[in-house]
């Protein structure tokens, strides 16, 4: 009799529990629902598996890209249809091959899905892909997209991307980006600075100017600048890599 009344006591207490939760319970819930939602573990940097349905979208839509009509008919059929996970996949899958046409038409599929929200690596490695493929007009379109949506990079993306364009012989565009990152309220950062400056080493007077930033930010840094030799022989291989392009 004693161990059934303890039986009905602890099931009485469960109860209670199921219909007034603890609100030390509630608060912990609500803090693993903002980490969820947290940069650090964005759907843009987590691995991306492509399912057989994706597969099958991401070979049809290549043979389909010189059909632009069947082409269209089988965006709204098909790829509409894609889950998550497979939509994004194939979307990272392009860029991985800069098919920068395809990631383009899969870029504005992904921010009209109900489940779109502004993200940083999103935006980071649609202009990465851009970057490395030397597509400037449509780098601004995607600048001119995140800037109305109010996405913020931070002072290593800023410079991971700046790099990226310097290193794609595109240096206007790098620098119109710089311009951006110098205007940004994210603290500057000495580590990104010296990523540029050596992005830079074959465009001496526009290190020069990136140069004199760092060293008003950092007064008490230094910067090991190169042989003078090195930037003539830079600058000549870069001419050369150019005219060959």
């Amino acid at each position: 009799m004693w161990r059934q009344g303890q039986n009905l006591l602890r099931r009485a207490s469960l109860r209670r529990l199921e219909l007034h939760p603890h609100p030390h319970t509630t608060n912990i819930r609500h803090v693993i629902t903002g980490a969820a939602s947290s940069p650090s573990l964005s759907i843009w940097r987590r691995k991306k598996e492509m399912g057989k349905e994706g597969l099958m979208v991401a070979k049809e839509l290549k043979r389909l890209q010189c059909h632009p009509l069947r082409f269209e008919r089988f965006m709204k059929t098909h790829v509409s249809r894609l889950l998550k996970s497979d939509l994004v996949a194939v979307l990272v899958e392009f860029q991985r091959q800069n098919l920068v046409s395809l990631s383009m038409k899969l870029y504005d599929v992904v921010r009209k899905e109900i489940w779109y929200r502004p993200d940083m690596f999103f935006y980071r490695d649609m202009l990465m892909m851009l970057a490395r493929n030397k597509k400037v007009d449509e780098a601004r379109t995607v600048w001119g997209d995140l800037k109305r949506e109010e996405v913020l990079f931070d002072q290593h993306t800023f410079g991971d991307l700046i790099r990226a364009f310097l290193d794609s012989g595109l240096p206007d565009e790098a620098m119109r980006i710089y311009d951006e990152m110098r205007c940004s309220p994210d603290p500057p950062l000495s580590l990104p600075f010296r990523v540029i400056l050596k992005g830079l080493i074959p465009y001496p007077e526009l290190r020069e100017k990136v140069k004199d930033d760092f060293l008003e930010l950092f007064p008490d840094m230094i910067i090991y600048d190169p042989p003078e030799d090195l930037f003539d022989d830079d600058d000549q291989q870069w001419r050369i890599e150019s005219e060959e392009d």
